[in-house]
């Protein structure tokens, strides 16, 4: 996988490509079984960065991090921002994702992974695609080696392990 285009996601099974700001509006059509999903940057150039997101303070741990931390992360060339799974216990995607979105409005969820988002301004025009899979856990880790081989050994930008 090449992570290049919206359409060579689509190609590979990926549905959904809703904005944040609407599925803080209705998040009703998310799928309800396990999967993976992707945060899409898709708009021309690098975001700017806000010095302090809209996450939550979970368990009053600071989300934030340094613009200097954000840049260096920054993987040009490609949408593809954040890689998250979804089917851990009894989690799917509508629940992950549900608590991903409301960490982002600020709320105190434990939803860790993925921080980096919630700095990029205007957050809620990145879009949210998904694919309902059996082994989310696996296909993530999959999906992350796959990006770091094609990305000369850099994590999507939101990813902070593999």
């Amino acid at each position: 996988m090449k992570f290049k285009s919206i359409e060579e996601l689509k190609r590979e099974g990926f549905i959904g490509f809703v904005s944040i700001n609407e599925l803080w509006q209705d998040a009703s059509c998310i799928s309800k079984e396990k999967g993976v999903y992707l945060v899409l940057h898709v708009k021309e150039g690098k975001p700017t960065f806000l010095e302090k997101g809209s996450g939550g303070f979970f368990k009053e741990k600071n989300p934030n991090v340094s613009l200097h931390e954000l840049n260096e992360n920054w993987v040009v060339g490609t949408p593809v921002i954040y890689i998250g799974k979804a089917g851990g216990r009894s989690a799917t995607l509508h629940s992950r994702l549900s608590q991903y979105l409301k960490f982002g409005q600020g709320k105190n969820i434990g939803h860790w992974g993925g921080r980096f988002i919630w700095q990029i301004e205007n957050a809620g025009d990145l879009l949210i695609c998904w694919k309902p899979v059996e082994e989310p856990e696996e296909m993530e880790r999959e999906l992350i080696q796959s990006f770091k081989k094609e990305y000369f050994g850099k994590r999507p930008f939101a990813n902070l392990r593999d």
